[in-house]
């Protein structure tokens, strides 16, 4: 009666890791259920934070193609599973976890790749996604109005420089000899 059990709560394990963006294991012993609920809020809409039993989530990490975790399956485990912005659910388990000192974070897997418990704390110092996206929609603005402002000093430099050289010409040619100023340049 265990056996199918065990097979979909694997199941479901499995495709929470294909459909997340990333994943982060934390050990979360000496929270209380008050401080777990506060954790699950804090990590935004994003994320899906849930205690696991570590076989079946190695398991489960393995049938994914995320064989990097298994060494962080020890003790009591919870999971972060982050299907959207993984900068924002970071920022909130770190920050969490500074507040509280029982919640460890053990790593995790970004887009594939293992990340370290330091590395998960570096992409929390990031800049949200948006942030990030709109400083560069603002760089890629400001290069534009500067090409915009070249492109038109261009043809107005060109147009006041010849009519220096026009009014040039004409007080020369009526005058028929340089002006003195000009003489002694």
């Amino acid at each position: 009666m265990a056996r199918p059990d065990k097979a979909a709560a694997v199941a479901e394990l499995t495709d929470q890791f294909r459909s997340s963006n990333a994943a982060v294991l934390t050990e979360y012993r000496g929270l209380t259920v008050a401080q777990l609920k506060t954790l699950r809020r804090s990590l935004g809409e994003n994320a899906q934070y849930a205690v696991v039993k570590n076989t079946l989530t190695k398991i489960a990490a393995n049938e994914a193609g995320i064989n990097t975790l298994d060494d962080l399956f020890a003790g009591p485990t919870a999971v972060a599973f982050i299907t959207g912005d993984p900068v924002e659910s970071a920022k909130g388990l770190r920050d969490f976890a500074k507040d509280n000192p029982n919640l460890i974070i053990k790593g995790g897997v970004l887009d594939g790749k293992a990340l370290s418990a330091d590395e998960i704390k570096k992409l929390a110092d990031l800049e949200s996604r948006e942030v990030l996206l709109s400083k560069l929609a603002g760089a890629f603005k400001g290069k534009q109005t500067q090409a915009a402002q070249l492109f038109q000093a261009l043809p107005s430099k060109f147009v006041r420089t010849a009519e220096a050289l026009r009014a040039k010409r004409e007080e020369q040619g009526g005058a028929g000899t340089p002006a003195p100023a000009e003489a002694a340049e």
